[in-house]
């Protein structure tokens, strides 16, 4: 067996390449969805990083996940590098990859926001939404709605 010695200082430059390297590393998140109406489809969390890109709707990360619902609620697991983020969710019933509309332009599937239930008929902006992932367990609601 080879032995290498490895200084001081090296060791010390090495610890802190691997702490700085794990922190910016994702983030364990859980988001906590409730007020489902069905099994059917499935849910697709879009992620948001600022409000430019979110009036834009220009999608950072899109997660799908499968229904797995118990009394209207499921929770779901995913990895957020460090940040700020606005995330959407849509109830896509039918898998067609996108919220489907009435001819009058109103949702006939279910949405929702982080941390945020929306009260008025009006999209709301960025900063009402957004949450702060900041270390390795995140929890994040979100209530879906229906018109």
């Amino acid at each position: 067996m080879i032995k290498i010695k490895i200084p001081n200082a090296t060791r010390l430059i090495m610890l802190i390449a691997i702490l700085c390297f794990s922190s910016s590393y994702g983030q364990n998140t859980q988001i906590r969805v409730s007020e489902i109406r069905s099994g059917k489809g499935q849910i697709i969390l879009n992620v948001f990083k600022n409000n430019e890109d979110y009036q834009e709707e220009k999608v950072s990360k899109k997660l799908v996940f499968e229904k797995k619902i118990e009394n209207g609620s499921m929770i779901i697991n995913c990895t957020l590098e460090p940040g700020t983020y606005g995330i959407t969710l849509i109830d896509d019933e039918n898998k067609s990859g996108e919220l489907n509309k009435n001819m009058l332009g109103i949702p006939k599937e279910g949405f929702g926001f982080s941390d945020f239930f929306m009260e008025k008929m009006k999209k709301p902006a960025f900063d009402d939404f957004k949450v702060n992932v900041i270390n390795q367990n995140n929890k994040i609601s979100i209530r879906v709605k229906y018109m």
